[in-house]
Formats: structure tokens, sequence, C-alpha cells
């Protein structure tokens, strides 16, 4: 039995409408890492809805809560680390020493996104 998962993926144009955003912004935002949309072979952008999603958040955080590019691009790198090392603080992750240094080094990824 063969299962068939399609993805919605929006244009940059629909995509900007949706989120009540130029899609210049978009483009800045890709250049600055914040986001990394697919490409269609003849390179347009596609969004998908966790690219959507991610969008959203950024507009939030710079719109009503007034953080710049920089510090958002900060706080995404420290809930992505959150996100990692979440499965490591199990009993199990942390009894083999795979798990132990895999936590160890997003600790590290965490620090440095922290600036500590």
């Amino acid at each position: 039995m063969c299962i068939k998962v399609e993805r919605e993926l929006y244009f940059i144009s629909v995509a900007a409408e949706m989120l009540g955003m130029h899609p210049q912004t978009l483009r800045k935002y890709e250049r600055l890492g914040l986001i990394q949309p697919s490409r269609t072979i003849g390179s347009m952008r596609l969004y998908s809805r966790e690219e959507l999603e991610r969008l959203r958040l950024i507009k939030q955080l710079v719109d009503e809560g007034g953080i710049n590019l920089a510090g958002v691009q900060r706080l995404l790198t420290i809930a992505e680390v959150m996100q990692r090392i979440r499965p490591l603080m199990d009993e199990h992750a942390l009894s083999t020493g795979a798990g132990r240094r895999q936590l160890l080094h997003e600790i590290r990824r965490l620090n440095d996104a922290l600036g500590l």
C-alpha cells in the first residue's frame, strides 16, 4: 500500500498576502537566514505551512514585541536548541555516553546563542 503525502506549498506572492507582508520582506528574511523556503526547478520560492507559522512568529516578535531582527534570530536559535535538548533530558538518553555528549554539545550551542 502506498500513501501519498502532499504538502501545501505557496509561492512568495501568495505567502506574503496570507501574512500581510510585502514579498520583499520575505526575501530579506531569507537573506538573513531567518527562513529557508524551498525552490522550484526554476528557482521560485515555495513556502510550506511550517514556514508560514515561523514567519507569523517573526512578524509577531517584530511588530508586537518590538524586537529587532538580530534579536529575533537569537530567540529562534535558542528555541531550536531547546527543542533539541528536550529529548536528551530523559533518563534513558542521559544514561548513554552519546546522549550526555549530545546534551553537552547542545548546551554549548545554547551558551553561544546567549552570548555566554
